[in-house]
């Protein structure tokens, strides 16, 4: 039966964390694309859940004013 050597499976297991690259560094345009979505998203949610908030304040102060 083989012996398993654990330095060089250690060995072997730390070469293939350093040669793991950047893929954002790499790929610079796809992060800007994915940022620029990802204000726009925010901005959106944020526009709808005031509109959502102003509604019901609205609603709730007519509710007052009418009885």
């Amino acid at each position: 039966m083989a012996v398993i050597n654990t330095a060089l499976v250690a060995r072997e297991a730390m070469r293939t964390l350093v040669k793991r690259k950047s893929w954002p560094a790499e790929n610079a345009g796809v992060m800007v694309v994915f940022c620029i979505v990802f204000v726009v998203a925010v901005g959106l949610i944020a526009l709808w859940i005031t509109k959502f908030l102003a509604r019901r304040r609205e609603a709730r102060e007519r509710a007052q004013n009418k009885y």
